[in-house]
């Protein structure tokens, strides 16, 4: 799958990505009382294409800039006019390097 593919509120099945850079990690909580940590990168696919990729909890300290990464079973959203991808809570994020 290619960035340009990428639409809001659809499944990703495979995505490679190259991390350009990573954001602060921050604290979050969600609605049902969980909480965590989060933190936005930057990344592009093999045609240069930019997404932003969220990072959550260990995927943060295993995540470097210049890391390529796949995301398996991974979701699409829209954030603040920005389209995110995520392995989320069931989806596979592996460091390919």
């Amino acid at each position: 799958m290619k960035a340009k593919e990428l639409r809001p509120e659809s499944k990703v099945d495979v995505i490679e990505l190259t991390i350009r850079e990573k954001g602060t990690a921050r604290d979050f909580s969600s609605r049902t009382g969980s909480t965590g940590k989060v933190c936005d990168a930057k990344a592009v696919d093999e045609e240069g294409t930019e997404v932003s990729v969220s990072l959550w909890n260990e995927e943060i300290d295993r995540v470097q800039a210049n890391d390529r990464i796949r995301i398996t079973n991974g979701w699409a959203r829209e954030w603040r006019g920005n389209l995110q991808v995520s392995a989320g809570r069931f989806g596979k994020l592996e460091v390919l390097k």
